[in-house]
């Protein structure tokens, strides 16, 4: 009885050391695998969400800009204000009249 419970003990020790090692390794293969995909992704020029809400509004406050130059050297010239100046004004702060 003691031969055979001393041949359990040394296959549980033995199924608990493999599991470990598979343990061990499924952790060094995820960490892997995240490693990769940001070099990957990296590689790609992806921008955050920060960035690109700080260039759309760098882009809106440009285009507003230059409409109102626009309208300034209109002015300057004599003429009347184009009828698309007050149409992308318009559209750039919804919800507000044009006038």
């Amino acid at each position: 009885m003691q031969s055979e419970n001393r041949f359990f003990d040394d296959l549980a020790k033995l199924v608990n050391g493999a599991a470990g090692t598979v343990a061990g390794m499924s952790r060094e293969f995820e960490t892997n695998a995240r490693e990769k995909a940001k070099q990957w992704i990296g590689g790609m020029d992806f921008v955050s969400r920060d960035e690109f809400d700080a260039l759309k509004a760098l882009a809106a406050a440009a285009r507003e800009e230059v409409e109102l130059l626009k309208a300034r050297i209109d002015a300057l010239e004599g003429r009347t204000p184009e009828p698309l100046a007050k149409t992308v004004r318009s559209s750039n702060a919804p919800g507000t009249d044009a006038e």
